[in-house]
């Protein structure tokens, strides 16, 4: 007998991690060495842990031996609501916010406790994929909104409105944007807020980036616009306090709880069903958002993620048929293949290819729902210099690449 995987994943993927991910695993194996640019994992590139939150996880491990309250511990549960009353949310209590193993697993179980089979939710184009992922494996379909290049990828709020359907449960706003760094204006997510107030639309706010910020860009916190429409907004430490492996996220509920109870009690489930979060870690949150934020000193004009932000952007619109917008938060570039110069048609297959011959690892468009095979995403974690000799030798590459 066979055993074949479940049905519910036929169209479920995720290319961050999907097939190329194997054969770089491969080449590393066999002794090439494999310049990563497919995730946005900053400890690879020299990126340490503010030492105070791994001093408190030190001291705080013999508290940590046990199940936790399935929502997780109070002291990080009270420092998240905390954040989010001095951004202006209002309303919001401890019993609001629920611990993850990172947002991750938060954003499953936002989707599996809303979504029932042939159900809507509304994912920007491109997406973080995962997005796009438990969608589909709730059951649900995931309809994409255009955002818009020429307009520095901000959502189309046009677009978005004619999509929207009687089976429509929620849209889902990721801001500051992977992959394209986008940071989105008050007028516009107003202009989002509207829509789901006027189809009852809950709100689903990906703010992963909300401190990793270009220029002296303004972060708005969705939640902090409208207390009418509900919200339920994910973050955690992974990216700006870079602690990716300690799997430490949040999901905070806002705006009219009282017409979610129901919706409310299936979250609650399914938070008891995983027991509780990774104890350790929920430990980092409180010493994290109380204490110093040592990511501004890395987006000043001078600090070093400001600095390969730049580099990338540059190095990447001076190779002939590539450009790219400027990136204004996050980690990553989202460069765009002319396809009067570059005729790609298979776009995983030029990150293949890409891979074997230049040893570099990024990730095609299509894997974020990009409706065209002419995008890829670079990361910008890699020290300037190591990112200028990384775009030199993509611009080589495409160079004489054909298909």
């Amino acid at each position: 007998m066979e055993f074949r995987q479940s049905s519910k994943l036929k169209d479920v993927c995720y290319e961050i991690r999907g097939p190329v991910v194997d054969q770089a695993n491969a080449l590393e194996e066999a002794g090439h060495s494999v310049l990563r640019l497919n995730t946005g994992n900053p400890a690879p590139f020299g990126f340490e842990a503010p030492p105070e939150i791994l001093q408190d996880i030190i001291r705080n491990l013999p508290n940590a031996h046990g199940y936790s309250d399935s929502r997780g511990i109070l002291p990080a549960r009270r420092a998240v609501v905390q954040y989010y009353q001095q951004r202006g949310v209002g309303g919001m209590t401890v019993d609001d916010v629920y611990l993850g193993n990172g947002a991750s697993e938060l954003i499953q179980m936002a989707v599996q406790a809303l979504v029932d089979d042939g159900d809507e939710v509304l994912v920007p184009m491109p997406d973080y994929p995962l997005w796009t992922a438990v969608v589909r494996f709730a059951g649900g379909r995931a309809v994409h909104y255009l955002c818009d290049e020429q307009a520095d990828w901000y959502p189309d709020l046009d677009d978005i409105a004619a999509k929207i359907t009687d089976r429509t449960r929620a849209i889902v706003v990721i801001n500051p944007n992977n992959p394209t760094g986008a940071v989105y204006s008050e007028e516009l997510l107003k202009g989002i807020l509207d829509l789901a107030r006027r189809h009852n639309l809950m709100v689903l706010a990906d703010e992963i980036y909300d401190k990793i910020l270009y220029d002296g860009t303004e972060h708005h916190c969705l939640a902090a616009l409208a207390d009418d429409v509900l919200t339920l907004t994910l973050n955690g430490l992974s990216k700006a306090y870079r602690v990716a492996g300690f799997r430490s996220g949040w999901l905070a509920v806002s705006g009219p709880k009282q017409h979610a109870r129901d919706y409310l009690e299936g979250l609650t489930m399914l938070a008891g069903m995983r027991l509780c979060p990774n104890v350790p870690a929920q430990y980092a949150v409180q010493a994290a958002l109380g204490g110093h934020q040592s990511i501004q000193e890395l987006t000043l004009p001078t600090g070093r993620l400001t600095e390969q932000r730049d580099v990338a952007f540059r190095a990447l619109n001076e190779i002939p048929g590539v450009s790219c917008v400027k990136p204004k938060g996050a980690l990553y570039a989202f460069a765009r293949l002319d396809p009067e110069v570059h005729r790609i048609v298979d776009d995983e297959r030029f990150v293949l290819d890409l891979l074997l011959r230049e040893k570099i690892h990024v990730v095609q468009g299509t894997g974020f729902n990009w409706p065209r095979p002419d995008h890829f995403r670079f990361v910008t974690l890699p020290r300037a210099d190591d990112l200028e000799t990384a775009i030199s030798r993509i611009g080589r590459f495409l160079a004489t690449y054909r298909q």
